[in-house]
């Protein structure tokens, strides 16, 4: 990357990130800061303390392909988002607002589509890799 291109991206960047902490602090219905605080310590250590050594676990494994490799990365990270909800289905407090859809089955359907699609790319990738002969049929004769 050129100097120009990234100096553009930094500057970009912090000027996202001092709008989002503009948005933060001038927000009427945070009253403590210090709660914010501690929510992006908590986020901090779980990203840093949690999912990056289960992902670098996961890359030392010997998974086979990199198409299984993502698909675990990408399944982890569904799950990751997903699990808060899945566990307190049926959990509403009498209110039948808060959670109102069938999470566990929505969860396992973007797991299920997330599998297809990474078979759909080994599939291709399979049929596509290079060294590899191309089987071609002999063209036919016409027989007029």
């Amino acid at each position: 990357m050129t100097t120009t291109v990234r100096t553009l991206l930094l500057t970009t960047g912090l000027a996202l990130i001092g709008y989002g902490l503009y948005g933060l602090l001038g927000d009427p219905y945070i009253t403590d800061p210090s709660d914010v605080a501690v929510w992006a310590v908590g986020g901090l250590v779980i990203h840093d303390g949690l999912w990056v050594p289960l992902v670098c676990l996961l890359g030392a494994f010997p998974v086979r392909g990199p198409v299984l490799r993502g698909w675990l990365v990408v399944a982890a990270a569904v799950t990751a988002v997903a699990l808060p909800a899945v566990l307190r289905a049926g959990d509403d407090g009498g209110n039948p607002s808060v959670l109102p859809l069938p999470y566990l089955r929505n969860w396992l359907l973007v797991l299920a589509a997330s599998a297809g699609v990474a078979l759909l790319v080994a599939f291709v990738g399979r049929r596509r890799r290079p060294g590899r002969p191309v089987r071609r049929r002999a063209p036919r004769e016409d027989r007029s």
